[in-house]
């Protein structure tokens, strides 16, 4: 009888012993990388942090991660932050408690990042940034940056105005409707196209004002515009959207948008693009939302271990009218 008792100890030990090893190398898989239970599936889990759904192309944006994460066999935790940086905070922080494989999220502004992202790199995460960038100083603190060069996009927007008013006299009274306060797209948008415009002094930027990136919010700030100014010659927006919203603005106004008042915008989503064939808006640069299929090869590099660039560019174009005719029929956004 004492023998059979201590057999029978002697085999729960072992079981015992068996089901802590395998909790244990569940934790091991993923070690450097953040692996949670889903590593035990042998399926990639990826947290992401979006912006919001504040205008078309955040929508198209958001289905090109879905539906590619869904592709690429990857487990998408997704988070809408509702424009708010302490709703992606809060998220960062759960995907890391939860132990994901890897973080991806698109800044709401670009500063106030440093502590949590140090929070993910403790808990040896890898964290991607995707359209947006952030302002820290430590580039170790993010394995990479896919998305468009926003400072380009300005440049080319002050391009196209530079050469459309080259043999024409001054002044060029310019209204811009800036994107969301603080946000990488909104400064450097910006900057380049400030920087295009400054030398001839015939341009002058006589309002700018945030328009959060909202068709709604165009509409309001334009109205505004209009009633301070009487002469405005161009509008910059940073979006399509909120070029949209200042088209109601303007037709509502009694002018004409895309020949009183000429509208240069960002983006090139589908509304857009058919603003532009319409001959409302004059000019459009693009910034493709759809880094879907990117991201998720730059996750699957991430995972397991390969080296990536730290900066990764999306191919992006312009659009005039007639190319924006031509491109309608097969756009996906």
């Amino acid at each position: 009888m004492l023998l059979r008792t201590r057999l029978a100890a002697a085999m729960s030990g072992i079981l015992l012993a068996a089901v802590v090893a395998g909790c244990g190398s569940g934790d091991d898989v993923g070690s450097g990388s953040g692996s949670g239970s889903a590593a035990d599936d042998g399926k990639i889990t990826l947290g992401f942090s979006q912006v919001g759904a504040e205008s078309g192309w955040r929508t198209a944006n958001t289905k090109s991660i879905q539906e590619s994460a869904a592709a690429a066999g990857i487990d998408l935790k997704f988070a809408d932050a509702q424009q708010q940086q302490a709703n992606q905070i809060k998220a960062i922080r759960s995907y890391i408690a939860q132990k994901v494989d890897v973080i991806a999220f698109s800044p709401v502004v670009e500063t106030g990042w440093d502590a949590v992202l140090q929070e993910a790199k403790a808990a040896n995460i890898p964290v991607i940034l995707t359209d947006r960038a952030v302002d820290s100083k430590d580039t170790s603190l993010y394995k990479s940056f896919l998305g468009s060069d926003f400072v380009v996009e300005g440049q080319k927007a002050g391009d196209w105005l530079v050469n459309e008013y080259k043999d024409k006299p001054g002044p060029v009274n310019i209204v811009v409707l800036e994107g969301t306060t603080g946000s990488a797209p909104a400064n450097d948008r910006k900057s380049g196209f400030d920087e295009k415009i400054k030398a001839d002094p015939k341009f002058k930027v006589i309002a700018s004002q945030t328009g959060e990136f909202t068709r709604a919010k165009g509409k309001e700030v334009m109205e505004a515009f209009l009633k301070a100014n009487p002469k405005i010659d161009v509008l910059y927006a940073h979006n399509d959207d909120m070029g949209l919203g200042a088209i109601e603005a303007i037709e509502a106004a009694g002018k004409k948008p895309g020949t009183d008042i000429k509208i240069i915008t960002v983006d090139a989503v589908h509304d857009g693009m058919q603003a532009l064939a319409d001959g409302k808006i004059n000019y459009i640069v693009e910034c493709s939302p759809l880094l879907g299929p990117q991201l998720m090869d730059l996750v699957k590099k991430v995972k397991a271990g390969e080296p990536v660039q730290q900066r990764i560019l999306t191919e992006e174009t312009t659009f005039t009218q007639a190319q924006a005719k031509e491109a309608l029929p097969t756009r996906k956004y």
